[in-house]
């Protein structure tokens, strides 16, 4: 009887739907590091982004403790990392489907939940690696200082990490073309990243005009936002961004956070569950 069937789970299969996960998770991690490429392309394109709008427009605007524009980049620089780790995780999916092994996984006893877990797993893991690496590059050159907060920094980032594995997740599973999933996810979680205040502030209401109003009205929606603005507080302690014009408060930061990660992960977790007709896909 799969997993996924009604009824209380058995140990057994917990047990073999966990190994398998865990399997899968490896797996994640082996393809990461035999693609070089991937790896230096995951890390060194958001630094070029960093380094050159930084410096290109480090003297556009200051912000809350009159901060610069590369030191307000830099909390948005590890999102974009970990925004293509999830993309370039999730698309192994389609590339699964193709050459047949997503197939055999989904017929074996264990279910397909372990799918799932060992996709999100294996692919956050990896984001979440890749972002404090770059956060000790920035900590070993002096951009930041290291202070206590990196202790609530890293759960934080794993939060964000699944999240965003787990919205790779619904976006690739039903489809049967790269192409089309890159296309899916630029539109979408590009402008997802643009609007989170990562690249620019969000506006304030007071005095804003109507498109100004729009706009930060679609930042404030952002889940994203949320946790941009939190890891710029984590990165940053000692600023006060109480006078900025987008401040809630760090427990409704990471409120939202949680809760926006467990809604995406439990619909791909519905859609990896209840989607049949993906299994036939080649």
């Amino acid at each position: 009887m799969s997993s996924d069937s009604v009824g209380p789970p058995n140990p057994t299969s917990v047990r073999a739907g966990m190994s398998a996960a865990w399997m899968l998770a490896r797996r994640e991690w082996t393809r990461f590091f035999r693609q070089r490429n991937r790896v230096s392309a995951a890390i060194v394109q958001p630094l070029l982004f960093w380094m050159l709008f930084g410096t290109g427009l480090r003297g556009a605007f200051t912000v809350a403790g009159d901060q610069n524009f590369m030191e307000f980049f830099l909390p948005g620089t590890v999102g974009l990392i970990v925004l293509f780790t999830a993309i370039f995780a999730t698309i192994s999916v389609i590339e699964d489907r193709r050459e047949g092994f997503m197939q055999s996984v989904l017929v074996s006893p264990v279910g397909r939940w372990p799918v799932l877990l060992g996709k999100v797993i294996g692919g956050s893991a990896i984001a979440w690696v890749q972002a404090m690496f770059f956060l000790m590059l920035v900590y070993l050159f002096g951009t930041a200082s290291i202070s206590s907060s990196l202790l609530l920094l890293m759960p934080l980032l794993a939060l964000v990490a699944i999240g965003m594995c787990s919205l790779g997740m619904i976006v690739a599973w039903p489809m049967d073309s790269t192409q089309g999933f890159h296309a899916i996810m630029m539109l979408g979680l590009m402008p997802m990243w643009l609007l989170s205040g990562s690249f620019f502030p969000i506006p304030a209401w007071n005095d804003s005009t109507i498109g100004q109003m729009i706009l930060g009205g679609m930042m404030r929606i952002n889940p994203l936002s949320y946790s941009m603005l939190e890891m710029r507080r984590l990165i940053y302690p000692e600023v006060d961004f109480s006078n900025a014009g987008f401040a809630p408060s760090s427990v409704t930061c990471w409120s939202v956070t949680i809760i926006a990660t467990i809604v995406v992960t439990l619909i791909a977790w519905r859609l990896v569950r209840g989607s049949r007709k993906v299994d036939v896909i080649v």
